[in-house]
């Protein structure tokens, strides 16, 4: 497996779990603390975090079947961005667990 199919998993779980906290905190904003123009931010964020969550999804699809996760280990992963800060727990725990991995797949460095 690549680095860059990791690194972008990690890019999106970031941006994703950035969004979500953001719509959670316009949420308060709108619906306990009835804030002026809450609702356009969390009409905004809500949108962005929809469209960059169905990208998460693929990169995170697209990491977890060439790390070859079990099914139940698949959809935590893919649920990570749903929860507000989940994404960015679970992110690190793959990060470990994988660049352990990509480390040994990576070739030895020739010596001149």
């Amino acid at each position: 497996m690549k680095k860059s199919v990791l690194t972008r998993y990690r890019v999106m779980a970031y941006v994703t779990g950035v969004l979500l906290v953001l719509l959670t905190f316009g949420m308060i904003g709108k619906y306990v603390l009835d804030l002026n123009g809450a609702a356009d931010f969390t009409r905004v964020v809500s949108i962005a975090h929809g469209w960059l969550y169905v990208v998460y999804l693929i990169f995170a699809f697209d990491l977890g079947s060439k790390a070859k996760w079990p099914v139940a280990k698949q959809l935590w992963v893919l649920l990570a961005g749903t929860v507000p800060t989940a994404a960015f727990f679970v992110e690190r725990r793959i990060s470990r667990e994988l660049e352990g991995r990509i480390a040994e797949d990576a070739p030895a460095p020739v010596k001149a």
